[in-house]
């Protein structure tokens, strides 16, 4: 049975435009790779947890931010390797210096035996859309365009409520 995430996509307003808040996961495997390898923050969702719940607590674990507000929805988005990413938005601000993720433990180098701990997540950074989608991971980059897309309606008067 293919697996189900649910994460947070933050957003905020820079001048005319938009900015979406990106993380890098930590660790060997991923400290020379950038482009397509950075994520919203997500994780896994436990049995029985709503998808809500998990996503907040993902954002809290992943960068310490306690979100401050309403979520807005986006859909389920099913990845590359059958996972299901919930996803949905929040506008607030984050200043990257102020991350603080938790801790993992990784076997590394693989099948070494040999065990380290490494932050889930070693940066984040705000992102305008073009450049946020070079840098998410090809699988998720649809829920940046769905925030997007809900803010470019907002925009033009066609929704009520972008966040």
């Amino acid at each position: 049975m293919a697996k189900t995430s649910a994460g947070v996509l933050l957003f905020r307003r820079v001048g005319d435009g938009v900015e979406f808040l990106l993380v890098h996961p930590g660790g060997p495997f991923w400290a020379k790779k950038d482009a397509g390898a950075w994520s919203i923050p997500k994780g896994l969702i436990d049995v029985g947890e709503d998808p809500l719940a998990a996503a907040k607590r993902e954002l809290e674990e992943e960068t310490g931010i306690v979100a401050a507000g309403d979520l807005t929805p986006l859909g389920a988005f099913v990845q590359p390797s059958g996972k299901t990413v919930v996803a949905f938005a929040l506008e607030q601000d984050f200043d990257p210096a102020e991350l603080r993720s938790n801790m993992c433990p990784i076997e590394w180098p693989p099948k070494s035996g040999k065990r380290m701990e490494i932050p889930e997540v070693d940066r984040a950074g705000w992102f305008a859309l073009e450049a946020a989608l070079e840098k998410i991971t090809k699988g998720q980059a649809p829920i940046v365009r769905a925030l997007a897309e809900k803010l470019k309606a907002r925009a033009a008067g066609d929704i009520e409520n972008p966040s």
